[in-house]
């Protein structure tokens, strides 16, 4: 029969294929199938019996839709199933989606550290923590994920708008963003600014690595290393939520801005040459020990570095030095372009 329909042209289908299929017979365990000029298809009993509801609504004559999973099985039937055409259907519908670029309703049902699960119309999908949108973001200090999975949990049973990002229907793989429904107002608003402008607005986040500010439909972000010329340690140190600030548009990627109020402020190396200069003895007050050396605050805006080297290993420098103390270094080099002077300590 195969053989004689392919002489004819007929176009045979095969495994993996979804298909529309008459019901000629509705029994317990099985339902019979006329699949037009190709041969009779079969739903088994155990697929009925493990999805009840979804057969509960079918009746004799109905037209379905089904994906074939056997061409030919051991009764010579064409073994179909009416829910992983169901699926492939959705599948396709949710792929059609994401070509369009639409925004959907979707469903927040459970939170991990690394995101969110989100039903999108009857199938899950995962929303990474980065895809949140500015409103939703978790802006956790230390980026203590106990503390960034509370923030995410406040979001479970809520509606959000998304859009499809990444898709993949072998692996059953879904991937969606909030941030991304935002793309066109923050493209329009973005058309306002340039780099090097300065910008007027709210702190709304503080975290270890920076500040967020708010301005107008933007969001941006104030990275610890832009706040002052002085080394900081945490951005608590100089701003708080709610506070105003003004800043300086270093950088636009796509939709991220970046800030610094650094930027507006005197550069104090500019003239540390006027002030300190190499085998100059000075006063200064260690601040902070890292692997390669121990950061020493000479004044208000200027600090200089103490190699590890001078002590030999890092037990040493902190057997020697004390944070928080002040000892007297002599200067052994000033390179003011790249911000930076190597101290040496004066030991007795």
């Amino acid at each position: 029969m195969q053989n004689l329909l392919e002489k004819e042209g007929v176009n045979i289908p095969k495994t993996g294929d979804v298909i529309e299929g008459k019901i000629i017979a509705l029994k317990p365990s099985i339902i019979y199938l006329d699949l037009g000029n190709f041969k009779s298809g079969v739903i088994l009993g155990s697929e009925i019996k493990k999805h009840p509801f979804e057969f509960r609504k079918i009746k004799l004559n109905d037209i379905i839709t089904v994906k074939i999973l056997s061409i030919d099985n051991e009764d010579g039937y064409v073994e179909v199933s009416l829910l992983k055409a169901g699926e492939e259907k959705a599948w396709q519908g949710l792929k059609e989606k994401m070509d369009k670029n639409e925004i959907i309703d979707a469903l927040v049902t459970k939170a991990n550290k690394g995101g969110l699960m989100i039903e999108v119309e009857g199938t899950e999908a995962f929303m990474p923590v980065s895809q949140l949108s500015s409103t939703h973001y978790p802006r956790v200090e230390g980026g203590d994920k106990t503390k960034i999975l509370s923030e995410l949990n406040k979001l479970v049973n809520q509606t959000l708008k998304v859009k499809i990002i990444d898709l993949n229907v072998r692996e059953k793989k879904l991937i969606v963003s909030e941030k991304a429904t935002e793309e066109k107002k923050l493209k329009i608003a973005l058309e306002k600014y340039k780099i090097g402008d300065i910008v007027e607005g709210i702190i709304t986040g503080i975290v270890d690595f920076g500040a967020f500010i708010k301005f107008e439909d933007l969001e941006g972000l104030i990275h610890i290393s832009e706040m002052d010329w002085q080394i900081i340690n945490n951005p608590n140190e100089i701003f708080n939520v709610g506070d105003k600030v003004k800043a300086q548009i270093i950088e636009i990627d796509k939709d991220r801005v970046s800030l610094s109020t650094r930027a507006l402020k005197e550069n104090p190396w500019t003239k540390v040459e006027d002030k300190y200069h190499v085998d100059q003895t000075v006063k200064g007050k260690v601040t902070k020990f890292n692997p390669f050396g121990a950061f020493v605050k000479i004044d208000k805006n200027i600090q200089g570095l103490t190699h590890i080297s001078e002590f030999g290993t890092e037990k040493k420098m902190e057997e020697t030095l004390e944070i928080g103390k002040e000892y007297d270094f002599k200067i052994i080099s000033i390179k003011a372009s790249e911000y930076r002077m190597a101290l040496k300590p004066i030991t007795e």
